[in-house]
C-alpha cells in the first residue's frame, strides 16, 4: 500500500515498516536529481517534520516525514547516484523507517486523493 503527503512524499507500507521517497509527480517536476540529503540511521522522525532535502538542476526541496518512526536504513545507492530517484522514484526510495504510530497511515492521502491533488496543481 502506498500513501502520500500533500508535499509529494510517499510511504510504501509493508507491515510495521515504511519505505519513504518522493512521488513520480514530484520527480517529474524536479527533473534530474543531483543530491539527496538523508538522515542518519536511528534518527527519530516526526510526521510533518523535515528529515532531509532533495536537489535537482531546477530546484531544491525539503523532504517531510509522512509518519512518526525510526530510520532503519538509508538508500546508500543515492549517495553515488542520486539520479536514481529521477529514473524510478517508487523503486528508489530514500529511507526505510519503523512505524511508531500505525494510526497515522490512515491520515495520509490514498492514490485517488493524491491524483486529484496533482491534477489541481497543474491548473
Amino acid at each position: 500500500m502506498i500513501k502520500y503527503l500533500p508535499s509529494h512524499e510517499y510511504a510504501r507500507i509493508e507491515g510495521q515498516e515504511a519505505y519513504i521517497g518522493i512521488s513520480p509527480y514530484a520527480a517529474k517536476q524536479l527533473g534530474n536529481v543531483v543530491y539527496v540529503d538523508m538522515p542518519e540511521v536511528d534518527d527519530e522522525l516526526e510526521k510533518g517534520e523535515e528529515f532531509g532535502a532533495i536537489e535537482s538542476v531546477k530546484a531544491a526541496s525539503d523532504l517531510f516525514a509522512p509518519l512518526n518512526g525510526t530510520v532503519l536504513e538509508i538508500n546508500e545507492a543515492l549517495n553515488d547516484n542520486p539520479r536514481l530517484v529521477s529514473d524510478d522514484p517508487l523503486k528508489n526510495w530514500i529511507i526505510k523507517i519503523s512505524i511508531s504510530d500505525p494510526r497515522q497511515v490512515d491520515e495520509l492521502l490514498d492514490q485517488e486523493a493524491y491524483d486529484a491533488l496533482c491534477a489541481n496543481e497543474q491548473h
